[in-house]
């Protein structure tokens, strides 16, 4: 199992890999500040390990936490930080969103949040 470590604020300072009676031991610190994330989470949708394939599981606290992620104990969610400020996080996936949807082909863009706008990246 993977389990991330919240400081005061909530936010991630690491992850590890560890049973549950590690954790409640205390060998790590208090048990209190570590919450079991899965790796195979992500948008609230559990994977099949090293897939892109949803496989039906239960997904846990929506994403798996990183260093750096926030720990929102009432969406009971870990979510990364804000990307840019136009940027909204989806309450139902916990994963933030562009105002302005991405263009689905197949060409690499960066967003501008100047110009609020999907660019085109040289090659």
């Amino acid at each position: 199992m993977h389990f991330a470590e919240i400081d005061e604020n909530n936010i991630v300072k690491r992850v590890i890999v560890a049973e549950q009676d590690f954790i409640d031991s205390g060998a790590v610190g208090d048990s209190s500040n570590w919450i079991q994330t899965s790796y195979n989470t992500k948008g609230g949708v559990h994977y099949t390990p090293n897939s892109d394939e949803p496989d039906g599981g239960t997904a846990l606290r929506k994403n798996f936490a990183g260093i750096g992620y926030t720990y929102d104990s009432d969406k009971d969610a870990f979510y990364a930080s804000q990307p840019y400020p136009s940027w909204l996080l989806n309450e139902d996936s916990c994963q933030w969103e562009s105002p302005i949807p991405r263009p689905d082909d197949d060409k690499r863009y960066k967003w501008n949040e100047e110009n609020q706008s999907w660019d085109l990246e040289e090659k």
